[in-house]
């Protein structure tokens, strides 16, 4: 199957795809002749042979340590404390974001759910209405709504790219629809050129959760400013980590006077008179989301080496990944080649068992015991949680969906590979072996 055929499953086909695990999907998988498995040699280490990865645990724990400080983060906290201009920070990381963005308007916030809850404020929906939102999601992209009387309507995740399910969205939406929502899950970059035409022809606005993705683009066009608002968080494990802090990006200039004064009391009486907003100068609308000046000092530093990071990280990760992804049944989530994903907080493959011929607890368990940091982690699926199926929290019940086959493929499917941020070519191919080890003796696994 082609890029293109991939790129076009709906429907039924997408239906068949869940049902029969079709990993050539979701890896892209090179033709079969590429993807022999190597011989079978020494035994594997959890039937008595000898462990493939001996790389030193402090040089592994220097290797993925995050978020990484250095003297210039340093330098700027004690230029800050000596010289007691703390606020001058926040305007130069905002003038230093929107450069390295393009977004017209945008405004530091303490985190990324400030940042949303602004975002909520300043798009002055009536209550009751309907926003979409992954389930496989953070929670405060929807907990957030029921301050102002939204209500989440819960979207699949596409198995093949483990982001926003457009095809779900079409079939889910409603008179009460009036904003759609995706997150770039792990970095991935959403299909954000087809929901934008959803959301055109339905009438709808597109908002942005970008925590996942500084840096990602698609044709040529940053993340975080696709959506008519958008995201970011800079909390310590995010791939520009102040500790704490978060961005909101608006393209209209009233949804940016609005979320701001949200969170801003000083902010209004700088808007002009003729500002709908001007006229709540010295109040603003009570909350107060200001990032923290060490945050933005921080901040700053970091996104000097943010390009550099994530380019360094996806080039170790190729490192690895280009000879996994030809080992029958492990593959890649699906990005397509107008599409520039980075890597948050780790490296996810995905193992089709019915193909591998062996279960992910067995892989999983083999490749501990060669030595390889692997993990998995079922991401929470807010359709699940008791706080939605309680109608006290909501202007009316949200529906919760009987099933969600992709988080469930993503969940079940997945395993994490650690990230490397420094020159790793040692460990990766001792990593690379122990999986080539595993695959000669997969019968023994299966």
């Amino acid at each position: 199957m082609t890029r293109k055929e991939v790129g076009n499953i709906s429907g039924e086909s997408r239906r068949n795809f869940l049902q029969s695990s079709g990993a050539a999907l979701l890896g892209l998988a090179m033709p079969e002749a590429l993807s022999a498995e190597p011989r079978a040699a020494e035994s594997l280490a959890t039937l008595g042979g000898g462990k493939t990865v001996d790389f030193p645990q402090d040089k592994f724990e220097e290797l993925t340590r995050w978020p990484r400080y250095g003297q210039a983060e340093k330098d700027a906290l004690h230029r800050l404390i000596d010289t007691d201009k703390f606020y001058e920070e926040l305007p130069l990381f905002e003038k230093e974001w929107k450069e390295y963005t393009g977004i017209p308007y945008l405004r530091a916030h303490i985190n990324g759910s400030s940042a949303i809850t602004s975002m909520f404020f300043a798009i002055d929906l009536e209550p009751g209405s309907e926003i979409m939102v992954p389930s496989y999601d953070f929670p405060t992209d929807c907990l957030a709504m029921r301050f102002f009387g939204y209500v989440p309507i819960f979207i699949d995740i596409h198995p093949a790219t483990g982001t926003f399910d457009l095809e779900d969205a079409r079939r889910k939406f409603t008179s009460r629809t009036r904003a759609v929502f995706p997150m770039h899950s792990w970095g991935m970059p959403s299909e954000m050129d087809h929901i934008r035409d959803f959301a055109k022809e339905k009438s709808l606005i597109v908002l942005e959760d970008a925590a996942h993705a500084h840096g990602a683009s698609m044709q040529g066009r940053k993340m975080g400013t696709w959506g008519d608002l958008a995201i970011f968080s800079f909390q310590a494990s995010k791939c520009l980590p102040t500790v704490e802090g978060g961005m909101g990006m608006y393209h209209n200039e009233l949804h940016f006077q609005r979320a701001t004064a949200f969170g801003e009391y000083l902010a209004p009486e700088t808007y002009p008179a003729s500002s709908p907003v001007h006229r709540y100068a010295g109040t603003g609308f009570g909350q107060k989301y200001r990032m923290h000046p060490f945050s933005a000092a921080v901040g700053r530093m970091q996104l000097r080496k943010l390009d550099a990071m994530n380019a360094l990280v996806e080039k170790n990760v190729r490192r690895q990944n280009d000879p996994l992804i030809q080992l029958t049944g492990l593959s890649e989530p699906r990005v397509r080649p107008d599409q520039k994903r980075v890597y948050y907080h780790a490296n996810m493959l995905l193992l089709d068992s019915a193909k591998a011929g062996f279960s992910r607890d067995a892989l999983v368990k083999a490749l501990k015991a060669e030595g390889v940091g692997v993990s998995t982690w079922v991401y929470p699926e807010q359709h699940k949680l008791t706080i939605y199926s309680e109608a006290k929290w909501w202007h009316h019940p949200p529906v919760i969906p009987p099933s969600m086959p992709g988080d469930d493929y993503i969940n079940n499917q997945h395993i994490f590979l650690p990230l490397f941020y420094d020159q790793a070519n040692d460990i990766i191919d001792q990593y690379v072996k122990a999986f080539q080890k595993v695959w000669a003796h997969k019968s023994q696994l299966a």
